[in-house]
């Protein structure tokens, strides 16, 4: 059996990384990551929109309306 506080402990480190991305997971509110800029080595950064309950189909029109502006379906990060 883990010792008491390691689970906690895990929580609160990776919450300093992703805050907002558990939170969204936590209370079941629809969210969505896209790679909205790439950095300098090509790498994508995400951004995360988060939308009401039951607004899903929301997400996905922001998401098209995204792509179509800036498309990053064939974009491929170098090896």
């Amino acid at each position: 059996m883990l010792k008491s506080g390691i689970v906690e402990k895990m929580v609160q480190e990776n919450l300093q990384w992703v805050p907002y991305t558990q939170l969204a997971n936590l209370t079941g509110v629809p969210a969505m990551s896209v790679p909205l800029h790439w950095c300098e080595s090509g790498l994508p950064l995400g951004v995360q929109f988060v939308a009401p309950h039951g607004s899903e189909g929301r997400l996905f029109q922001l998401a098209g309306q995204l792509e179509r502006a800036q498309p990053w379906a064939n974009r491929v990060p170098p090896i």
